[in-house]
């Protein structure tokens, strides 16, 4: 029990003090591929996603990694450790990667969409899209594409991995 408490606390360490640095070190040009085998499994499904929003003229680099830290503080200060390992990458941290960090955890794909859905919630809060005061009509995919993320990969992280192409 006590050796489990103590990996929740590193895990939700490690997406609070780590994760804004993680996504500054060197990344190439072809980073979907790359990060395939290593955050995600090798085999990963696709489809396109057309969003009814559009690229806001403030999405930055700087904005999505805003995003991302916003929505792992959001997580890191709920009563529990982090279920999930959210970080952009790509030369633009254009590429949103969603990892679950827990075995039984998002194990289909639907069971994947379904925490998209709740993490639609979890993004309005987040300063960026407070300012924008966005309509409640987007969800989670159109807000990556608002952001400027032209991908989003989520996966159990142990069985399968699946993006979305955010047009």
């Amino acid at each position: 029990m006590k050796r489990s408490r103590h990996l929740h606390i590193a895990a939700a360490l490690w997406i609070v003090v780590a994760l804004p640095f993680a996504t500054l070190l060197g990344q190439d040009a072809d980073a979907s591929e790359r990060h395939a085998g290593y955050y995600y499994p090798e085999s990963v499904t696709e489809e396109h996603y057309v969003s009814h929003a559009q690229k806001i003229p403030a999405a930055t680099r700087e904005s999505r990694l805003a995003f991302v830290s916003g929505v792992a503080k959001s997580a890191s200060e709920r009563p529990y450790p982090p279920q999930r390992a959210m970080f952009a990458k790509g030369d633009d941290a254009n590429k949103l990667i969603v990892v679950s960090l827990y075995d039984n955890h998002m194990t289909t794909l639907a069971q994947a969409r379904a925490i998209l859905a709740m993490m639609t919630g979890v993004a309005r809060t987040t300063k960026i899209l407070r300012d924008l005061q966005v309509e409640s009509i987007f969800n989670f995919l159109d807000f990556c594409k608002m952001l400027g993320f032209t991908e989003l990969t989520i996966s159990d992280g142990r069985t399968y991995a699946h993006r979305f192409i955010l047009e």
